[in-house]
């Protein structure tokens, strides 16, 4: 059964996480349209990226990032064993949708770099961290009716 758990609160993590990530980049799109472009096509996507100033990559970045911090933070929160192999878990599949994406997309080489180096796996730590002190704060407050 607790395996059950484990997979079941990892995927969901990866779920959750993955909405996060598109709803930034989704936010990305309603908030800097990029005129003159279909951004739901690569062809146009890889036209246009080349005209891109360097502040169009942060919100991209902000969304690999956050999208791989939320799933391992989740994990991690949720999760009282294998939760490190969860967040790892997380990591690497958000790691290997961005190297998917860095295969398909023509963004320049410093920012393929800087997103695949920062954003999955320094990411899935922390989510890590933080997730646990969570866990360990929760487990550590004593029950009270005025906690409700």
């Amino acid at each position: 059964m607790e395996r059950v758990k484990i997979t079941f609160i990892t995927i969901l993590a990866l779920i959750i996480g993955g909405a996060v990530n598109m709803g930034i980049i989704e936010l990305n799109n309603v908030l800097f349209p990029i005129k003159g472009y279909d951004m739901t096509k690569m062809e146009d996507i890889n036209r246009a990226i080349k005209t891109f100033p360097v502040w169009r990559f942060i919100m991209p970045f902000l969304a690999h990032a956050a999208g791989t911090f939320v799933g391992a933070f989740l994990a991690a929160r949720f999760l009282k064993r294998r939760a490190k192999l969860a967040a790892g878990i997380i990591g690497a599949v958000f790691f290997y949708g961005g190297y998917a994406a860095v295969k398909m997309i023509q963004a320049p080489l410093w920012f393929d770099l800087t997103d695949l180096i920062l954003a999955y796996f320094p990411m899935a730590y922390l989510g890590y961290v933080l997730g646990r002190q969570q866990l360990l704060k929760a487990e550590n407050t004593p029950y009270t009716a005025s906690s409700n």
